[in-house]
């Protein structure tokens, strides 16, 4: 570190309550703030090193007299002035949470468990020595994702820049309330995915639909290379989403039934489910590929008790009824998104370059769920076969990672709540390493999603919390981010975040970055809109659209209230 750079601030004092904390007294007041970076020199072997830590906590131990401050119409200092008193007075002991040295060969920090001695002079670091060490990339380097810059910093003084091999394979949570600017992060970490020095294969799941402004991406010179790459971004609408028959499990068609379908339905379906694959199996049909009729003929044909013992029993083909009934209602519709042969190609869902988007706002939850459950199901099963050498060519063949964003995540892996979603989550999200499967969970309530779920994204963006319970869940479930720091998310305001996890090299308070493209996921302007609704040019416009529907006097008939016309 360079001394006429990193500026003196104030002398340690001695060990804090904590084994790897230490305690210093400054009189400044300006630049000793929470989630600050601070060092003090140690001798390591021959070598002297910096040994960085994040300021924790402070306090005031000696201030002015109260009586000093009891008239708010005098300035403090015009009162010690005339008693003689200069110069500030105010001593602030600073608890300091030690990170340990930044090691050039190893490209992360090593706490050599060396404490400071008291007397030792405490440092801030410099912006460039921060810039050096905090991020594990550069900007614009390969593999790199430059989120937003060092909050105790000035704008762009500190840039945070993420490792995207790490947040990609070891999986990314974006946790905020409502309006902290989670999608708007999102979305700055997908341009990031899409830029030239990396070229990602990026699904987004999009339940609102506020992520078609992705779209600006395509021909926007500053995602585009000289040597001709142009990124994609394709919109698959919810008419446009088809999901094969033959890849929902037994589990998914119970799933999709309603409410209140008997034990003994489930039993049929379980029996006729089992009947097809084995039939299927038999005859040698190609990926076992069947239609939604094919099971519904399996289940009808145990209404004649030719496959199981009891079916013939009135009661029993009254089950069978009521089951064909709801399998019916569910599948056998013009609009249903379960078709017999048309899928959407996971080619077309994941390829390097292209920002897909998934969506889901017209479909209701259930079959959301449904969707995604099986789409990961299938990409994780391509991955797990193409990189086993198990395939070369066909559907199952997937020879790219890919990272899948998943917005609204508690919808798909809920907490408290078995939904056919989740465990195919979870298998991916402690397997999909080695298989090159990564998955970004987006929610505003961390304590409304499956906490095994959640423990396992090994990067985490934390953005304003204020609900007690997600506080809590985060706590519990984010092992990368301090308590101290965590103590932070209610005073966060939007567009600031804590990272931390294995995309950086340290927890950091972050400032995400201007967007490049639009944001889709905006509040509306209530009063604004009502306002407009009055104006001149939209009554006009609604008498316009309204005139085609609109009778002449003449051509009306009287209305009849009761025997008297009017």
């Amino acid at each position: 570190m360079t001394a006429n750079t990193d500026l003196l601030t104030g002398t340690v004092k001695g060990p804090g309550l904590l084994p790897y904390e230490y305690l210093f007294i400054t009189r400044d007041n300006d630049r000793t703030r929470i989630g600050e970076f601070v060092f003090y020199d140690a001798k390591i072997g021959d070598e002297r090193r910096s040994i960085v830590g994040s300021i924790t906590a402070r306090k005031l131990i000696r201030n002015l007299p109260d009586a000093f401050l009891a008239d708010p119409a005098t300035p403090p200092s015009a009162v010690a002035a005339l008693i003689g008193i200069e110069g500030d007075l105010e001593i602030y002991e600073v608890t300091v949470a030690t990170i340990g040295y930044f090691s050039e060969k190893l490209g992360d920090f090593v706490n050599p468990r060396i404490p400071p001695q008291p007397g030792d002079s405490v440092f801030i670091a410099s912006s460039e020595t921060l810039a050096h060490m905090l991020s594990p990339r550069r900007t614009a380097d390969k593999g790199s994702a430059h989120i937003g810059s060092l909050l105790t910093r000035e704008p762009g003084d500190v840039p945070v820049v993420l490792s995207v091999r790490d947040v990609v394979s070891t999986h990314l949570a974006i946790l905020a309330s409502t309006g902290a600017g989670k999608s708007y992060t999102a979305g700055v970490l997908v341009e990031e995915l899409m830029q030239t020095y990396n070229r990602a294969a990026v699904l987004i799941v999009d339940p609102h639909s506020e992520y078609h402004t992705m779209s600006s991406i395509q021909g926007n010179d500053k995602f585009a290379s000289a040597d001709g790459y142009k990124p994609e971004v394709k919109i698959f609408t919810p008419d446009k989403i088809k999901v094969r028959f033959s890849t929902l499990t037994e589990a998914d068609v119970k799933y999709l039934l309603p409410d209140g379908t008997s034990d003994k339905m489930l039993h049929f379906l379980r029996q006729a489910y089992r009947s097809l694959q084995d039939r299927l199996k038999a005859e040698g049909r190609r990926d076992y590929l069947y239609s939604y009729h094919d099971l519904r003929d399996e289940v009808q044909r145990q209404q004649y008790g030719k496959d199981d013992k009891d079916a013939g029993d009135g009661g029993n083909v009254s089950s069978i009824q009521g089951l064909l009934w709801r399998l019916d209602a569910r599948f056998d519709r013009q609009d249903s998104i379960f078709h017999a042969h048309e899928h959407i190609e996971l080619s077309e869902l994941y390829r390097p370059g292209r920002c897909t988007i998934l969506q889901l706002s017209e479909i209701e939850q259930t079959e959301q769920q449904v969707i995604v459950g099986t789409l990961l199901r299938r990409v994780n099963k391509a991955r797990e076969l193409t990189v086993g050498s198990h395939v070369d060519k066909g559907e199952n063949f997937l020879d790219y990672p890919v990272f899948t964003l998943l917005e609204e995540a508690h919808r798909f892996a809920p907490a408290g709540h078995s939904v056919v979603s989740t465990n195919v989550l979870k298998q991916i999200l402690s397997e999909g390493r080695k298989f090159g499967v990564g998955i970004g969970l987006i929610t505003q309530r961390p304590g409304k999603l499956d906490q095994d779920v959640l423990s396992q994204c090994m990067t985490q963006i934390i953005m304003r919390i204020v609900n007690p319970i997600d506080q809590q869940t985060v706590a519990q479930s984010v092992e990368g981010a301090g308590r101290t720091m965590l103590a932070e998310l209610p005073a966060l305001t939007k567009g600031q975040a804590i990272i931390s996890g294995v995309g950086i090299n340290t927890p950091v308070m972050c400032r995400i970055r201007p967007r490049i493209t639009t944001h889709g996921g905006e509040t509306f302007d209530a009063p604004a809109e009502w306002m407009n609704w009055h104006s001149s040019g939209e009554k006009t416009k609604r008498e316009q659209d309204e005139a085609p529907y609109l009778k002449p006097e003449s051509e009306k008939k009287p209305e009849k209230v009761g025997n008297i016309r009017i």
